[in-house]
């Protein structure tokens, strides 16, 4: 895998666990779109976040539904424009209870930049779409 793909995906997530909008923005293409399948169905959404407008609306979601969320990687790996991420997220919060569980994400690139992202608390169902989503 290409180091640049790494590091940026290493960058996006200190920058998430930071909640630092701005430095997550310079990584995302203006048109990202990003499906977070607890953190939307804990605020009842079910359309993904979109643009810059809607990372805005998803570090706000983030911090209603969670008193503490950290994710981190630990696996990292590339064919062509789509990346596998596999990891853990530890989440804390009054009504849904504490999590520390094994989570994937798929990222879509395009110019160096992340334009889709989706998470999978099943980390077989990431490894499957990105099997798919590599193949193209």
């Amino acid at each position: 895998m290409p180091e640049d793909a790494r590091a940026l995906i290493e960058r996006l997530y200190e920058c998430f666990n930071r909640r630092d909008e701005a430095c997550i923005a310079e990584l995302c293409s203006e048109e990202m779109e990003f499906f977070p399948l607890v953190t939307a169905e804990a605020v009842g959404r079910d359309a993904p976040y979109r643009g810059s407008q809607g990372l805005h609306e998803y570090l706000a979601d983030v911090v209603e539904v969670w008193e503490e969320l950290r994710i981190s990687p630990s696996e990292v790996q590339q064919r062509g424009e789509v990346v596998l991420v596999l990891g853990r997220v530890y989440a804390r919060s009054r009504e849904l209870g504490i999590r520390d569980v094994p989570i994937a994400w798929v990222w879509g690139l395009r110019d160096g930049r992340l334009v889709r992202g989706e998470v999978f608390p099943d980390p077989d169902r990431a490894a499957s779409r990105f099997a798919v989503a590599g193949a193209r």
